[in-house]
């Protein structure tokens, strides 16, 4: 479910929510579980959730492991996944393009997308000697204590965000008692500057920095976001050094994605140099006017600097 869906929730069936939070529960290809510990992790009666698994191998999408009395993703689920694999030229100009900046700052860089409480790493980069964080793709994070979460639910209409926070008073208490205090300060900041930060949130030992922009093939909004060492990178620091490398790849990933619509599959994507601004150059740009003036035109995938949400 994406936060933009939370406004009409009157309208979801619950036991379709539900399955989907069976499946959820499966990280990794290679994941096995038990109805007892898929119970523990989403938080459902262990008889719902025995019904769910036992509708979702009927389905194929889960399997059932005899021997271990676990399961697993089936292969319906797996060739579902498959029509996102056309996108898979598009993932690699995108890390190409977070490489170029993890080669410059000593961090893990990633490309993230919503997943409810949750956003996935959808392409990742980091330099040799990066320190501190080790996510890969596929990894799951949460909302509530990452910067890309701050800096996703910063970007969505204010009515869309509040809905979330709410939601997620209901399902994780502990989650939106550290989001709820700040997000109308990460509004303004977004608004002000184009960026979120959130420093020692997840980890006294990591500070983060995220950019927001809308992407036309999820109809939400997505994230670039990198961590750093928070001994190496101070909150200072970030706005320096790293704020407008990020900017800068929020752009080139932005193009990708307003591009990729027409011309990824007829092979016409290139790649280009990805122009690194001087550290102190943060510049108010003509949309980010017109955004303040509040003209609600349709934009392309670009960097949010103003409160933006459902499309």
């Amino acid at each position: 479910m994406l936060a933009g869906d939370l406004t009409g929730e009157g309208d979801v069936i619950q036991v379709v929510s539900r399955a989907f939070d069976v499946l959820r529960c499966f990280e990794g290809h290679e994941a096995r579980l038990g109805n007892l510990e898929i119970s523990n992790r989403c938080g459902l009666p262990r008889s719902t959730v025995s019904r769910l698994t036992h509708t979702l191998t009927r389905m194929g999408q889960l399997v059932y492991l005899p021997r271990d009395q676990k399961y697993r993703i089936g292969p319906s689920a797996v060739a579902m996944s498959t029509a996102m694999m056309k996108g898979l030229q598009l993932r690699n100009l995108i890390r190409l393009r977070l490489q170029e900046v993890a080669e410059q700052l000593p961090g893990t860089v990633g490309f993230v997308i919503p997943d409810r409480f949750h956003l996935v790493y959808l392409e990742f980069a980091r330099s040799a000697n990066a320190l501190g964080l080790h996510e890969s793709t596929g990894s799951r994070i949460a909302m509530a204590t990452t910067a890309a979460g701050h800096a996703y639910t910063a970007a969505l209409d204010p009515d869309v965000g509040d809905a979330l926070v709410a939601e997620m008073e209901r399902e994780i208490p502990e989650g939106a008692k550290l989001l709820r205090p700040r997000i109308e300060g990460n509004r303004r900041f977004l608004k002000e500057r184009g960026y979120v930060v959130a420093c020692g949130l997840w980890s006294p030992h990591i500070n983060g920095l995220a950019v927001p922009l809308w992407s036309p093939q999820y109809q939400t909004f997505v994230v670039v976001t990198i961590g750093l060492l928070a001994a190496m990178y101070d909150e200072k620091r970030l706005h320096r050094e790293v704020a407008p490398a990020m900017r800068e790849l929020a752009v080139a990933v932005g193009d990708l994605l307003e591009s990729a619509e027409g011309e990824l599959f007829n092979g016409r994507l290139e790649r280009k140099p990805l122009p690194l601004p001087a550290h102190n150059n943060i510049t108010k740009t003509e949309e980010m006017n017109e955004l303040e003036a509040g003209t609600r035109r349709a934009r392309s995938a670009r960097s949010v600097r103003a409160r933006d949400g459902g499309r």
